[in-house]
């Protein structure tokens, strides 16, 4: 089985995004009622996925993909606790429709209502909500709400540990996850994700966050930013800071994506990082769409960058499944589950 770790909603129907202007353009007057979520048919959730997502998941042989809100849309850098919480779960309401239309593809990662500087309870709700009301496997956390302004604490420090506790408790990772920038000077997709995915991994380095939450996971995505081209420079940190060189304290909770587009980056990531701490991945239709003009393939058909290293039958097997299974034990619960046949890959349900 293939399980794509990394997906989000990015095709979802017009009516949605609609409702987030209206929500923004109600902010600066605030004149008459609030805006409620549209509501969409289940024709067009279905027709917005069809002819997109799912047919790329059936060219490239990918069986479920953990699909989350459009990252670059979740805004936390807008301040209203209120607004956050409505589009949060406008957002989610609709991924876990689509999941119940399609629960043998998609399994379902929230957004949390996080704005810069406000209180995690807003997004421990929520997670509640999704993962126990809902049935979500995971969540994205934001580690800086004000969109490149970095004015959160490090991921290290006690303002999270509420959070931590509702994870550890609901047994669900975080995957890493910023959303748009509101800096000129670093682009989102380019800049300000990989930013974030390295300063991360920093922070983390720096601290001893899983000495006190030992059973919690992060995944940091995107091949882990600028980490894997720079391990030395991180064991070499750490060791000056006075944590272990050989990183122990963060990799046994820490993992990576395969969200990387060219094979030498795969082949970098997998040689640093292991086999045992990869989770296949693609982002396919996010930030990097189109084909290769030097191989001929698009640039997020990750399956391919896999398929051409020199791994073992097991370690292969780890990258595309059950590592994915053993970060997301909700997710292997579901496919281990009695009624399995509802999330069964293609081949297994034909036979």
């Amino acid at each position: 089985m293939i399980i794509d770790c990394h997906g989000h909603y990015t095709t979802s129907p017009p009516a949605h995004g609609d409702y987030r202007q209206a929500q923004l353009a109600w902010l600066t007057g605030r004149a008459g009622p609030e805006p409620v979520a549209a509501a969409i048919p289940d024709e067009l959730i279905a027709a917005s996925v069809e002819a997109r997502q799912l047919r790329i998941m059936r060219e490239r042989g990918i069986d479920l993909m953990l699909i989350s809100p459009q990252a670059s849309a979740m805004g936390h850098h807008v301040t209203d606790p209120g607004i956050a919480t409505a589009w949060a779960r406008a957002c989610n309401d609709l991924v876990f429709r689509l999941t119940t239309m399609f629960p043998g593809q998609f399994a379902g990662v929230c957004q949390l209502p996080q704005t810069p500087g406000g209180n995690l309870e807003p997004a421990i709700a929520e997670l509640r909500r999704c993962v126990g009301d809902l049935g979500f496997v995971g969540c994205n956390l934001n580690p800086d709400p004000s969109g490149g302004r970095w004015t959160a604490a490090p991921l290290t420090d006690p303002h999270w540990f509420g959070l931590y506790e509702a994870m550890t408790e609901l047994a669900v990772p975080a995957m890493i996850h910023v959303s748009a920038s509101c800096t000129p000077a670093c682009d989102t997709l380019g800049a300000h994700y990989l930013n974030a995915d390295t300063a991360a991994f920093m922070q983390l380095v720096a601290g001893d966050l899983f000495a006190r939450f030992p059973a919690l996971n992060l995944v940091i995505p995107h091949g882990g930013g600028a980490v894997p081209y720079h391990w030395g420079r991180f064991r070499g940190l750490a060791e000056r800071l006075g944590r272990p060189s050989d990183l122990g304290h963060v990799l046994g909770n820490v993992f990576f994506d395969t969200c990387v587009y060219h094979q030498p980056g795969i082949e970098l990531l997998a040689s640093v990082a292991g086999p045992d701490r990869i989770l296949f991945a693609s982002e396919l239709l996010g930030a990097v769409r189109g084909v290769n003009p030097q191989t001929g393939r698009p640039w997020d058909d990750t399956r391919g960058y896999i398929d051409a290293l020199a791994l073992s039958a097991t370690d292969q097997d780890r990258i595309f499944e059950m590592n994915t299974r053993r970060v997301y034990p909700r997710l292997d619960e579901r496919l281990a589950a009695p009624d399995k046949q509802e999330t069964a890959s293609p081949s297994e349900r034909e036979q």
